[in-house]
């Protein structure tokens, strides 16, 4: 009888979970203004370098090419990724109270998560087109035509939206017994371990989602290398040339990102109360901000065309 009761009234409380405790966050103390401003001016670099490329590309009609249009796609998607992170933080690291309601909670969670999956599926595509630039040179205009890079844009976006809203259907029906997780932001796995129940549905959907997100656009990236490798050993100089020039940024960002979602993964599936808390707050926030820092500096300092009008516009925007 006293153990019905008292399931009882964990359900009813679970219920009345208006907001979730982020436990992750240190208290600086006297530094908390050194820390909100060291965060805000990341932020502040990052939107500032995106949009910076975003308005080159999309100003100069020499840029309007296939391959800068899905860079394009990548450079919204970092402002998107990094805009629901930052915002929470900076509020976090200024309050005593690190609560955040359940609804924006679970904005942020289809924020983070759609932008990881648009990231994958967004360098799959570039990837595509650098091999189809390499390898098929002949053909690549009559291959990358506007209808195939609407298409190309529309898978990268779409279906990482669908699965992140059902995603959080799944998430929202959950009955919780609790409301702490000890991270600096939302993640979907810490509210289904809140979970009353052992929720399969939603675990198996977490890992097929996962699984996805890796495994469809990682095999994708690696043929397309293979392919573009193989044309590199057997072609010209200015072939190679050519070929590391425009893939080596690419192939640095994939490395980056897959190193930040691998550390994501193992912190969110694994019990990380050995490690210290900075390690893994600098762990967790590489995953959003490794990106967004480093795409621009990439692009912006290899490709010569990017680098040069770029230049021209800082230059008629100080004058």
């Amino acid at each position: 009888m006293i153990e019905l009761q008292t399931n009882a009234r964990m359900k009813i409380n679970s219920t009345q979970v208006l907001y979730f405790t982020l436990t992750a966050y240190i208290d600086t103390g006297s530094l908390k203004y050194f820390s909100f401003f060291i965060v805000l001016f990341l932020y502040v670099l990052i939107v500032g370098s995106n949009v910076l490329l975003i308005v080159v590309i999309c100003v100069n009609r020499s840029l309007h090419e296939p391959m800068y249009m899905f860079l394009c796609s990548l450079l919204v998607n970092e402002l998107y990724g990094s805009t629901s992170l930052f915002p929470f933080m900076l509020l976090h690291i200024l309050s005593d109270v690190h609560n955040i309601s359940v609804p924006l909670c679970f904005l942020q969670v289809f924020c983070v998560y759609s932008y990881a999956s648009v990231e994958f599926t967004s360098l799959a595509v570039m990837s595509y087109d650098r091999y189809v630039a390499i390898c098929h040179p002949l053909q690549y205009n009559s291959l990358m035509t506007s209808k195939k890079i609407a298409f190309l844009v529309s898978i990268t976006w779409l279906p990482p939206f669908l699965a992140a809203g059902g995603g959080i259907i799944l998430g929202s029906s959950l009955q919780l017994c609790g409301n702490i997780m000890d991270t600096i932001y939302c993640g979907n796995y810490s509210i289904i371990k809140l979970a009353c129940k052992e929720p399969r549905v939603n675990n198996i959907y977490e890992l097929l989602m996962t699984f996805l997100t890796l495994c469809v656009p990682l095999p994708v990236i690696l043929y397309t290398y293979m392919r573009i490798l193989k044309v590199c050993f057997s072609g010209s100089k200015q072939t190679r040339q050519k070929a590391v020039s425009t893939c080596t940024p690419h192939l640095a960002l994939v490395i980056n990102f897959s190193f930040g979602v691998s550390f994501e993964i193992i912190q969110s599936r694994f019990n990380m109360t050995h490690v210290p808390g900075m390690l893994r707050i600098f762990l967790a926030l590489y995953f959003l901000t490794g990106q967004p820092l480093f795409n621009p500096v990439l692009y912006g300092l290899n490709m010569s065309k990017i680098r040069s009008l770029c230049k021209k516009l800082v230059l008629r925007w100080a004058s």
